[in-house]
Parts: structure tokens; sequence; C-alpha cells
């Protein structure tokens, strides 16, 4: 008797999937189903509800992350991405503490850290190790 109700919820979980795309409503929708499936064996409201949260606790540590994979595999860099890696030039010291430090960066100043919180002086070369916001992660170039 209470299949209709499962389909309810099976089909408002799938509205809320295709607004978000995110993989998280999905997998309640198929616990919706498998609830559904246990009401037309004639099972008990509480062995479908148990049923539900099972099946759809499973899908949702097991399948999401295997599926997560294919649904988006390719990570794009976006502009900053591509700053990682680069060499600048520190054109103010560096100084967590004091929080200074700027380096010159493909043109453009950025304000800078240093990765491991020793100080680099002014003019030295450095790596971009990392972007935090607004802010060049660096360290000193081993060469």
């Amino acid at each position: 008797m209470y299949y209709i109700l499962w389909i309810a919820l099976a089909i408002a979980f799938l509205a809320v999937e295709f607004g978000t795309v995110a993989l998280i409503s999905l997998w309640f929708v198929i616990g919706a189903l498998a609830a559904m499936a246990a009401d037309l064996l004639g099972a008990a409201l509480w062995l479908q509800i148990l049923i539900f949260a099972l099946v759809s606790l499973t899908m949702l540590l097991l399948v999401r992350p295997f599926l997560r994979r294919f649904v988006n595999p390719y990570k794009t860099a976006t502009n900053a991405d591509a700053l990682v890696g680069q060499e600048a030039l520190v054109t103010e010291a560096v100084h967590n503490l004091e929080g200074t430090g700027a380096v010159k960066l493909r043109g453009l100043t950025w304000t800078a850290r240093s990765e491991d919180g020793a100080p680099i002086p002014e003019g030295a070369v450095v790596v971009v190790s990392a972007i935090d916001g607004v802010k060049a992660i660096v360290k000193p170039r081993t060469r």
C-alpha cells in the first residue's frame, strides 16, 4: 500500500538531483525504488524504511566516489591554477609574521606569503607553490 509514497519520494529526489547534479539525491531515488519493491513483495513498513535507509546509504558511500570520477574526470585549470610552478621575482621582502611580501608574477604584482614561514629577501627568485585567494604562496627557487 505504501508503494505510491515510495514512487512520490523517488520522483521528488529525482527532481532535486536534476536541479543540483551533485550525485547526492540519486542514491535516495534508488533507495526509494528498493523500498517500493519491498512493499510490493509484502514487507512491513518498518522493513521498507530500513531497506530505504540501507540501500541509500550504501549507494551513497560506495558507488558515489567511484562514479564521480566519470562525471567530471578532467579538472580544468583556472588562471590561478596555471600560476602554480611559475617563477616570480620578490619585489617586497616576504615575511609571514609581519604580513608583508609581494612578488611580480607574469607582469602582475601579487601579495605573497612564504610556504614554510621563512623570510625571503627582496630580489630573490621564488617558485609559486599555491594560490590562496589573492595571495601567492611561494618558496625559494632551488637551482
